[in-house]
């Protein structure tokens, strides 16, 4: 999670680099945001899903947020010509990305140590509970 997390800083830090580029390599670098996106959310869900937590979980929730969020800024600042709406999102991403990183994927981190999840493997050591998680995990989660 942490390499992830890490790839995540590197993806947002190209964009914002790209920033004064021409539009196409912008887009490039805002493209490659979201695939990565794309990939390490999906991992985490995937996880989610594996260990207890329910499917429409606020966790996940966030995930598709973000994604939709993403992909709506890339198609304003491509049909109607505004691509520095990208640059705008930047600031709020990262900060999103800070609070989510402490709380949510923290928790994520905590409850996967709990239940013995192998995350190459997908194999779980402990036990799973009954009853599916629906929040973020996270104690300070309002869901």
């Amino acid at each position: 999670m942490d390499a992830t997390h890490r790839e995540f800083i590197d993806r947002l830090v190209a964009v914002e680099a790209a920033q004064d580029a021409d539009l196409p390599i912008l887009l490039g670098a805002y493209d490659a945001l979201i695939e990565h996106c794309v990939a390490h959310f999906g991992q985490e869900d995937r996880w989610m899903a594996a260990t207890g937590f329910a499917p429409e979980n606020c966790h996940s929730r966030q995930h598709s947020q973000v994604l939709d969020t993403l992909r709506d800024v890339r198609r304003f600042a491509v049909d109607q010509g505004k691509p520095d709406l990208i640059g705008q999102l930047l600031a709020e991403l990262a900060h999103w990305f800070e609070q989510h990183a402490h709380a949510a994927d923290a928790a994520l981190a905590a409850h996967l140590r709990d239940v013995g999840f192998d995350a190459d493997s997908g194999h779980v050591e402990g036990t799973v509970g009954a009853i599916a998680i629906s929040t973020c995990g996270s104690k300070r989660c309002a869901a």
